[in-house]
Order: C-alpha cells, then structure tokens, then sequence
C-alpha cells in the first residue's frame, strides 16, 4: 500500500504565534504533530527541536542501519518499533538539555503523536495529548489515550461529560517531551486496511470540535487537503482558542503515483506500436 497525505497548521483566533509544528518525511512514511508549552516563543523552539531532532534521527538511521542507538531497546525483535521510540526519547533528551542550559528557554515542553507505516504495520507514537484516530469503515477510533490531569480524573472518578466540561485545570499536561531527562513513550502496532485514514492533531482542534464533526468531514471529505482545511475553520469557527494542527494519511492500495504515471505512459507507447503494426 502506498500513503497519501495532507497537512497544515493555523495560529488560531486568539494566540498571536504558533507553538505548533508538524513534519512529514515522505521517503520514511513518517509524520508528525508536536504541540509546544512555554511562556515567550519557548513553545514554539520546543516543537521544532522535537520534530528536528525525530527527522534527523531516522535520516541518521537510514544512512546507516549499524549507527549507535542513544538508549538501550525495549523490544529487541522489532527495528520500526524502536527505531520510532528512541526518535522520540532523543527529542525528549534534546529538549530537556535546551531547556536547563538557557533560562529563557527554563520549563518548556512539547507534546508529540507520531504514525510510521513501515512492513506492512502502522505504528503510532505519543507523549502528551496530541492525538492519533484511525477513521475506518466510516468510524472513528480514538487510537491514543491523553496524557493529561483531567484524563486522569476521568478514569479514577468517571467524570460524566458535564463534569468534563466544567473540569478546571483541562490544559495541565502530565507527560511531555522535555519535562524530565527521559520520558515513557506509549506505542502501539496496528495492521493496516487499505482505505483507512489515520489523523494526527494537536489539541487545538479537539478542543474545539467534537469527534462526531470531526467524522463527518472524514465522511464526506475524500480530498485530504480540503479535509485539513475544513477541520481547521470548524475550529476556528468554534472560537479558535489555541494553535491548530491537522495531519490526515490514508492507506490506498496499488503503487506509488509515481509508478502508476510510468505505466500509463508505457501503455500508451505499446499501444501506439501496436496500432502501426496492424
């Protein structure tokens, strides 16, 4: 299967600079949304330190598969799975050095949600509350559980959705990339479907739109870049409170568009050929 993709980030209706950052790496089948937190422009270095350090890790790797590893592995017997997990764990590390050496730059963080399609296997990585869903068969799945205090309250007191919405301290963030020297990267392995559409986003939009309108564009929207662009005014039509940040891939059967224009041109020369021999 091959990846299509879109994505784009807005500042919003009410910050005056964007903390958000994403990265697509389409030689890696890699892409990601990190959500910065800090006072000034700190935010704004953290996501782009997180998504730079990730990019430059699988670029390092892919030039040499023998290179030395920054951290001991967890899952000895699964290169892609590692291979995204220590990208994320270096960020983190990479943050956090930034973070002590300056003190401008003291206390900032970075959500991050990571998809790596590789063998045939998606793997989806994530610290803070920027989110992954997979929207098959005309569902939507929450793939990624939030790393934040009210999701924590939600669990142990089973918050009813008013009390969700009236909850406090929504925007407290209890895991993040660059908030201690080494952070624990949840990841997950899914087997892909051909159609399927993975959306990674930062909280931006979730906090703005309810996952039922958010179905509905993937429903009715087949263009990604139009998909991301509605998702991204729904947002902003619903306050715009905070950056936003859409990323949309999906699975399509068949190869590479590159390869589909070859062989459209090669049958248009074989066809030819065979008309002047009759």
């Amino acid at each position: 299967m091959r990846v299509e993709y879109a994505g784009d980030t807005h500042v919003g209706m009410k910050r005056d600079h964007n903390e958000d950052s994403l990265l697509i790496v389409p030689d890696e089948d890699l892409f990601v949304v990190a959500d910065g937190m800090g006072g000034h422009a700190s935010g704004e270095i953290a996501s782009r330190l997180a998504i730079d350090t990730i990019k430059a890790f699988f670029e390092d790797t892919a030039q040499d598969a023998e290179i030395t590893w920054p951290f001991t592995t967890g899952r000895e017997d699964d290169y892609d799975a590692n291979r995204l997990i220590t990208a994320v764990k270096l960020a983190n590390q990479r943050i956090f050095e930034a973070s002590n050496s300056q003190l401008q730059l003291r206390g900032m963080g970075t959500t991050a949600v990571a998809a790596y399609y590789s063998e045939g296997r998606m793997f989806v990585a994530h610290v803070g509350d920027s989110r992954c869903y997979r929207f098959r068969n005309g569902n939507l799945q929450l793939l990624t559980e939030d790393h934040s205090l009210l999701n924590d309250f939600r669990r142990s007191l089973n918050l009813t959705p008013d009390e969700e919405k009236k909850f406090p301290h929504k925007n407290i963030i209890v895991r993040a990339l660059g908030m201690k020297n080494s952070v624990d990267v949840d990841l997950e392995i899914f087997p892909p479907h051909a159609g399927d559409t993975y959306l990674l986003c930062s909280d931006g939009l979730t906090g703005e739109v309810e996952d039922k309108g958010v179905e509905r564009v993937l429903r009715e929207e087949k263009n990604l870049v139009k998909a991301c662009q509605r998702l991204i005014q729904m947002a902003n039509d619903s306050g715009g409170r905070d950056n936003v940040t859409v990323l949309i891939l999906r699975l399509e059967e068949g190869e590479s568009p590159e390869f589909d224009e070859l062989t459209e041109e090669v049958t248009r020369e074989l066809t030819e050929e065979v008309k002047k021999r009759l």
